[in-house]
């Protein structure tokens, strides 16, 4: 069989393939057309999901006759002459309209300013018709009805409906915020009508009409530079997280993408702090010179690729992990919010152990560890933060083994004005065995004990990780523990990788390991739930490189296993020097899984459930 050339019409139509996916990638190409025409105004229309009818009309610039005529012409485009390595508008590649043309029909009309008319073309199944005079405003309408009609077999591979509609509004959301400066108007008979008006230079106004009100209050802004790469944007605090990656925003040179690097790196940078299953909040810009990075890697132009993509994964986090770390111990307000509606609407919140709760009728539980606890201050579960030895940390600070407080007696708790000033206030009594309550200036605070030193515990242990220095304590009697001989194995290979935690162990017969020394900032933990787990997760992550790549994972099953439990009467003296020790402690906001260690309630709110404002 001889070779030949391919039809025009066919050309455009495989290219449509790549260009079209569905009618998202319709509304993306024709939007991002009107932002580089200069437009300040974008409506978009859609019917049965963009099945049916997509419209875009814009305020822009305009084409004459011929540039309408060529604009249809596959590769004809404004917007590059020479080069590629200079590109600085959405669209380059000159294959959107042909390719919307060949599948679809679609009809173009434009007027540019002055000009005493527009003129319209009309493409259906790629075969254009004569230009012709038409009515219209400055600007340019683009219609585009029966999509796929030429090419019936891409149907079978849409959507719902409800679906290609929600994808539509997605790709409008994410364009939204790159061009604040523009208004965007969606509406159609198959949804409700999403308008979003300018905000100027206003990013965060802009982020908040597509994100909600709530992302200012959970939000921290991120601005770094690494060489000719510079970051800004907006992170979520930990503790405000979602369930899917749809609320990840990166732009590149002003250019929305969904770059796996990126988002990988975003994910990274969150990796000690949220749930298995949960993604952070976030919003970045990259800005850099556009011969570093190239966007002519796919016709969908949504991924990118960087010249030294080392130096952007390390920017992004870099810069994200010092953002958090400067936030010390803040924690989302959500929560808070959550808790004073639950009060308003009389919801019991209980405790699963024992069925007691409380509401707005009152409270139970309530009752301060009695003074004949039995409590010693060396024989606190706390005490092993302060344990570690010299270059484990500022041994002149009081931990959570030390009094916090000069005057931390019981009877002294409830005047200590100096206590409350501080960020968590004073500790003032324990419920339920696990929940501190405590008073600032301005309300209360209601701490998770747990979570909270786990926390503590894991930022400790990854301090002494990076110095190489984790103290280890000799067990009088080895501990021996019964496994399965794959998980003995696994634990066996990597010994000298939990040497590095302070964990050194050995087998002991077939289907055994012997724990010879644990580390000693864990104190008197559960040495064979410890290795039970850890070998769940060897097990889980052999093939990917072992320990050395997920040290922070290791350590955090650590933590877990060497924290204060739920269920263990604190003193004052305790309870306040845990609410110091998280002050002074980066991330303290949120335990390893990335759940929140304390919530704070705002006397306002307070008084407002007691109708007292």
């Amino acid at each position: 069989m001889r070779i030949h050339q391919l039809p025009e019409t066919l050309i455009n139509q495989i290219a449509a393939g790549e260009v079209i996916e569905r009618p998202a990638s319709v509304v993306k190409e024709l939007v991002e057309n009107a932002i580089d025409a200069g437009a300040h105004r974008i409506e978009i229309a859609t019917a049965a999901g963009g099945k049916a009818l997509v419209r875009v009309i814009d305020d822009g610039l305009g084409m004459d006759a011929d540039d309408l005529a060529l604009a249809v012409r596959r590769h004809c485009t404004s917007k590059i002459d020479q080069r590629l390595d200079e590109i600085r508008t959405l669209g380059f590649r000159g294959e959107a309209l042909p390719s919307i043309g060949s599948v679809a029909r679609l009809t173009l009309r434009s007027r540019p300013k002055h000009a005493p008319h527009a003129h319209e073309v009309t493409l259906a199944g790629g075969v254009p018709t004569p230009l012709k005079p038409a009515a219209a405003n400055q600007g340019t309408t683009v219609e585009v009805r029966d999509l796929f009609f030429a090419t019936p077999a891409r149907l079978k591979f849409l959507k719902s409906d409800r679906a290609e509609t929600a994808a539509i509004t997605e790709v409008v959301r994410r364009i939204a915020i790159a061009f604040p400066s523009v208004r965007f108007t969606l509406s159609g008979p198959d949804r409700s009508t999403l308008d979003l008006p300018s905000t100027g230079d206003d990013r965060l106004a802009r982020i908040a009409q597509v994100l909600g009100d709530e992302f200012a209050a959970n939000m921290i802004s991120v601005d770094a530079m690494r060489e000719e790469v510079g970051l800004s944007g907006h992170v979520g605090l930990p503790t405000w997280n979602k369930a899917n990656s749809l609320s990840q925003y990166a732009f590149v040179n002003g250019r929305p993408v969904q770059d796996k690097q990126i988002l990988s790196a975003i994910r990274a940078a969150y990796s000690d702090t949220l749930p298995r299953g949960r993604y952070p909040v976030a919003v970045l810009w990259i800005t850099l010179d556009p011969a570093l990075v190239d966007v002519n890697v796919h016709p969908a132009k949504a991924d990118v690729r960087f010249r030294d993509p080392g130096l952007v994964r390390g920017l992004i986090i870099g810069a994200i992990r010092q953002t958090l770390t400067a936030e010390g111990d803040r924690a989302s307000p959500t929560a808070g919010v959550s808790l004073a509606q639950a009060f308003r609407s009389g919801e019991s919140v209980r405790d699963g152990a024992t069925g007691s709760g409380w509401n707005r009728s009152g409270f139970g539980g309530l009752a301060r560890p009695p003074a004949n606890a039995g409590w010693q201050m060396d024989q606190s579960p706390s005490r092993s933060l302060n344990a570690a030895g010299p270059g484990f940390g500022e041994q002149d600070q009081p931990g959570i083994a030390g009094a916090a407080l000069p005057s931390a007696r019981a009877g002294d708790l409830e005047n200590d004005q100096a206590a409350i000033a501080h960020p968590l206030g004073a500790a003032r009594t324990q419920i339920h065995e696990n929940y501190i309550i405590a008073q600032t200036r301005d309300g209360l605070v209601l701490v998770d004990q747990h979570a909270a030193h786990e926390r503590l515990v894991f930022e400790r242990l990854k301090t002494a990780l990076r110095a190489g220095n984790v103290p280890s304590q000799i067990l009088l009697l080895p501990e021996i523990i019964d496994l399965p001989e794959d998980d003995c194995d696994r634990l066996a290979e990597r010994a000298s990788d939990l040497a590095e935690f302070g964990l050194v162990l050995e087998r002991f017969g077939p289907g055994a390991i012997a724990v010879r020394e644990t580390p000693s900032m864990l104190g008197d933990t559960d040495v064979t739930g410890l290795i039970r787990d850890l070998a769940d997760e060897i097990a889980e992550w052999d093939s990917a490189g072992g320990l050395r790549d997920r040290l922070e994972a290791v350590a955090s099953t650590m933590a877990c296993h060497g924290s204060v439990r739920s269920g263990r009467r604190l003193m004052p003296e305790e309870m306040n020097a845990l609410l110091r020790e998280m002050e002074r402690t980066p991330g303290s906001g949120q335990c390893n899984h990335g759940r929140p260690t304390y919530i704070e309630l705002k006397l306002t709110d307070i008084e407002k459930l007691f109708s007292r404002r």
